[in-house]
């Protein structure tokens, strides 16, 4: 799978049989739809067609992989099996004496690491929540619903038991574990790491950070059989076990799933993560797309990334070499220069501004719990200052930009589920007036944690009303409904 060049760039993507002037309108179309993504990364035999980054981001940011990092377990537990230290019938509950009781339920008895790796645990939900001190645990002391291994209901509690028994067994975090059998010979990042649960192994099912390069690589890894330059780095037979379809799930309007990998279209399969991490891989035509991305609380409001590279670049691909149109390709390549993440839409001054301009409000109760704020106008930046429960806070924000700053909480978790982080999360805010009257404001979180806030500032007379909603998982909770205020 032209492994000699692994990673190096193509001459041109028309090398690859993947016309330029497709990339560009991917590109140009993810603008328009305003979908919030960080990078991309564009392979075809080996090599690289295309690979940018929306600043601030860049090929060296490590991010937030989430449910990608179930794959990596997946591999981990590959690479356990091929030394013969666990298989794929052994019963969970072998490894869980400390917190397996004498009494447990006969579908937790029987369920397997198989099963696990399936998404075809006994629960019929999540069995931890951010508040418990031990999720291991919670797997084994919550009621199963149904016999394991027979139907997909995906939990991450299933991949905390398998990272659970991965770290177990080898006495190291799971990252650490697989270094030198297959991360350091495919070069992935020596400080990639993990968020660590509230018992303090790694958060296999939603905590790697590493690079976008990192996570193709293992990728395509799979994609080529478990092979490195030749190098056979996990066996071939587990490869394509997790890989292919080994539970349905369509009535959830999927293609199947492998061992945490997912089955997709076009014979192809996928890692996938919340927020839109993915790595699509095509084996028949060894493509391989990867990118990261911040698009939660807005799936459902337009085109999926995987949507709008199918309808741009993958039907657009061809098996031969195409001749390199060098116009199309330079436009391409300076698309990718100017990528840059996008500002909230709307007008940039109105005469509103003159009118509350530093202007103290007061607010009504509210489950914002913020006592009063103001808005400060200065060019094309702002501040957005207020009270609330934690405090007096202040939030830059850029006009027709974005404007980088911390978020001005310290509550949130950090390194470690349930354990406050004592430091604000790095995030980009931009507002825009999308009536005379009515601001709005989005903020993006930009830090180990991935989210967004979007708030309108609506005036009439000497009254505001405000109205927030979060996406975010874990944080932010406190920034959400609706407020009613009057001028100071």
């Amino acid at each position: 799978m032209g492994e000699n060049k692994l990673f190096s760039f193509a001459p041109s993507p028309e090398s690859l049989g993947i016309p330029s002037s497709a990339i560009y309108n991917f590109l140009e179309r993810i603008d328009r739809e305003q979908i919030c993504m960080h990078g991309f990364l564009l392979l075809r035999k080996g090599q690289i067609a295309a690979e940018g980054y929306w600043a601030p981001y860049t090929a060296d940011s490590m991010h937030r992989m989430y449910s990608i990092s179930k794959s990596f377990v997946a591999l981990a537990i590959g690479l356990m099996i091929d030394e013969g230290k666990i298989k794929l019938d052994d019963p969970i509950v072998k490894f869980f004496e400390d917190k397996a009781h004498q009494n447990i339920h006969p579908y937790i008895a029987e369920t397997t690491i198989r099963d696990l790796l399936m998404m075809a645990t006994p629960h019929s939900h999540t069995t931890y929540t951010p508040q418990d001190k031990d999720w291991a645990a919670t797997f084994f002391n919550k009621q199963p619903t149904h016999p394991p291994g027979t139907i997909f209901h995906y939990n991450t509690a299933a991949t905390v038991i398998l990272n659970t028994i991965v770290e177990r067994i080898s006495g190291v975090p799971f990252l650490e574990y697989m270094r030198d059998k297959l991360l350091d010979p495919i070069g992935f990042s020596k400080d990639a790491w993990c968020i660590k649960t509230p018992e303090g192994t790694s958060w296999g099912g939603s905590g790697v950070i590493c690079t976008l390069r990192d996570m193709a690589k293992l990728a395509y890894v799979c994609m080529n059989k478990g092979r490195w330059n030749g190098k056979q780095l996990i066996s071939e037979e587990y490869i394509t076990e997790a890989t292919s379809k080994q539970i349905d799930n369509s009535i959830q309007g999927s293609q199947g799933y492998g061992y945490q990998i997912w089955r997709e279209k076009y014979n192809g399969f996928s890692f996938r993560g919340m927020g839109s991490q993915f790595a699509l891989c095509f084996p028949d035509k060894e493509l391989l797309f990867a990118c990261i991305s911040d698009t939660q609380g807005s799936e459902t409001e337009r085109p999926s990334i995987p949507d709008v590279f199918f309808d741009e670049i993958y039907s657009k691909i061809v098996d031969s070499q195409l001749p390199c149109d060098e116009q199309a390709y330079a436009r391409l390549k300076e698309k990718i220069e100017n990528l840059k993440i996008l500002p909230q839409r709307g007008n940039l001054t109105s005469p509103f501004v003159e009118k509350v301009n530093s202007k103290w409000y007061r607010l009504n109760d509210n489950p914002m719990k913020i006592r009063r704020m103001r808005l400060i106008f200065d060019g094309d930046e702002g501040t957005w200052e207020y009270e609330n429960a934690t405090g007096h806070h202040k939030l830059k924000f850029g006009i027709g930009k974005t404007v980088q700053d911390s978020f001005p909480e310290k509550h949130y978790f950090g390194e470690k589920i349930g354990t406050p982080w004592g430091r604000s999360y790095d995030c980009l805010s931009s507002a825009a007036w999308v009536e005379e009257h009515k601001l709005n404001m989005l903020v993006y979180i930009t830090d180990i944690y991935l989210g967004s806030l979007k708030i309108t500032f609506s005036f009439k007379g000497n009254e505001i009303a405000v109205y927030m909603t979060k996406a975010a998982e874990w944080f932010l909770d406190e920034y959400s409904g609706f407020a009613g205020g009057i001028l100071e």
